[in-house]
C-alpha cells in the first residue's frame, strides 16, 4: 500500500463530519469518496470537505477500486448491511459503534471479514486514545493494585420526541446502544467480559430504554456500576478503584484530555494529552490505527480486537434481555 491511505465515507451525518474533519488533519490520509442514499446529500458533504467523488448509493462507493477503506457512519441499525456490503466488495471497513444491533449481527460481520481475510474494526475511538492506552499500562503495572470497582456514566438531557430514531425499536433506539456502549466498553477494556450482569431501566412507550443502570460482576471480585440516559445530562465521568489507589476521569471520559491518579501517601498525579494534530474531535487516533494495520497487513487491530467487540455486544444483548428491550432484528431469520 502507498504511504497515503484512501478513505471512503459512507453516510453524511454529524459523526461522519466529525471523523472526516479529523481525518483531514492526518497528512497520510486522503478522503476520496463519500456516499449517501441521496445524491444531494453526498454532493453537499463532498463540497463541504473537498471530496472528489460523491455517490448517491452505497453500492457505488463499495465498488470504487480506488478506496482502500470505508468508514461506515450510518445509524447502527444499518451497520450490518453497510459494512457487509463493503466487505463483500473487498473494502476494508471501520464501522461505528454500537457495532451492530445485536451480537448475532456482529458475529456475522466478523465471520465475513475473517473468511475473506479483510480488515474490520469497530470505531471505538476511546480505545485508541493515548490516555486510555496509558490507563491500561498503569493498571497493568499495578499502579492501583487489583481493580475492585469501575464507575462510568453517559447521559444526555433530551427530550427526544416519539418520531426520533432514539425512540424507534427498529432503529436500535434507546440509551444503551447509543450511549451505554461507552461505559460498558470502558469497563470491559479493563476487566473483560463480565461473569454476571444485572440491569434495570425506565422504558419509553415504544419499549426502548430511556434510562438504564447496570451492575456487572466478575469472579475476581471486581464490580462495575454503569449507567446511560437520554433523559438526563449525567456527569459523563469515570473512575477505576483498586486495592492500592484510584484513577478518576473528568467529564467526557470517552474522549479524555486528562485523568488523575490517586495513591495513599502520594500527591495526586495528573496525566494529560491534547487531541493532537490540529484535529477537532480526537477521532484521528482510531484512523491512524486503521492505517497502521492496513500498512502492516493486519486484518484486526490489537487495540480494538474483534473478539472484544463481540464480547461487548453480548453484554449489551444481556442487558436488553434483563430490561425487556427487544428489536425486530432480534428474531433470527428463518
Amino acid at each position: 500500500m502507498d504511504t497515503t491511505v484512501r478513505w471512503g465515507v459512507l453516510a453524511t451525518g454529524g459523526i461522519a463530519a466529525a471523523f472526516t474533519a479529523d481525518l483531514q488533519g492526518l497528512p497520510d490520509a486522503e478522503v476520496v469518496a463519500v456516499a449517501s442514499r441521496t445524491p444531494a446529500s453526498a454532493k453537499g458533504f463532498a463540497g463541504r470537505f473537498g471530496i472528489p467523488r460523491a455517490y448517491g448509493s452505497w453500492d457505488e462507493l463499495a465498488a470504487d477500486e480506488d478506496v482502500d477503506v470505508v468508514y461506515v457512519a450510518t445509524p447502527h441499525s444499518a451497520h450490518r448491511a453497510a459494512a457487509g456490503l463493503c466487505l463483500e466488495a473487498g473494502r476494508a471497513v471501520l464501522c461505528e459503534k454500537a457495532f451492530t444491533l445485536n451480537a448475532r449481527e456482529a458475529g456475522e460481520l466478523v465471520a465475513l471479514a475473517r473468511s475473506r481475510g479483510s480488515f474490520l474494526m469497530e470505531g471505538m475511538w476511546m480505545y485508541c486514545s493515548p490516555l486510555l492506552r496509558r490507563l491500561v499500562e498503569l493498571i497493568g503495572d499495578g499502579a492501583i493494585g487489583d481493580i475492585r470497582t469501575v464507575q462510568a456514566d453517559f447521559g444526555l438531557e433530551g427530550p427526544f420526541d416519539s418520531g426520533h430514531r432514539l425512540r424507534d425499536p427498529a432503529q436500535g433506539g434507546g440509551a444503551l446502544l447509543d450511549l451505554g456502549v461507552y461505559p460498558v466498553s470502558f469497563a470491559q477494556l479493563l476487566l473483560g467480559e463480565p461473569d454476571r450482569i444485572r440491569a434495570d431501566a425506565l422504558l419509553s412507550p415504544e419499549k426502548v430504554d430511556l434510562n438504564t443502570g447496570m451492575l456487572l460482576g466478575w469472579d475476581s471480585g471486581a464490580t462495575a456500576l454503569l449507567s446511560c440516559s437520554v433523559t438526563a445530562d449525567t456527569p459523563q465521568t469515570a473512575a477505576v478503584t483498586g486495592t492500592a489507589g484510584r484513577i478518576e476521569f473528568p467529564r467526557g471520559f470517552f474522549h479524555p484530555e486528562s485523568f488523575v491518579l490517586h495513591r495513599a501517601g502520594r500527591d495526586p498525579e495528573e496525566f494529560t494529552a491534547g487531541r493532537g494534530g490540529g484535529a477537532l474531535h480526537g477521532m484521528q487516533y482510531e484512523a491512524a490505527e486503521v492505517m497502521r494495520c492496513l500498512r502492516a497487513g493486519e486484518t484486526e487491530s490489537p487495540l480494538v480486537p474483534l473478539d472484544g467487540t463481540l464480547a461487548v455486544m453480548r453484554t449489551l444483548d444481556a442487558v436488553r434481555e434483563r430490561i425487556g428491550v427487544r428489536y425486530p432484528v432480534d428474531v433470527s431469520p428463518a
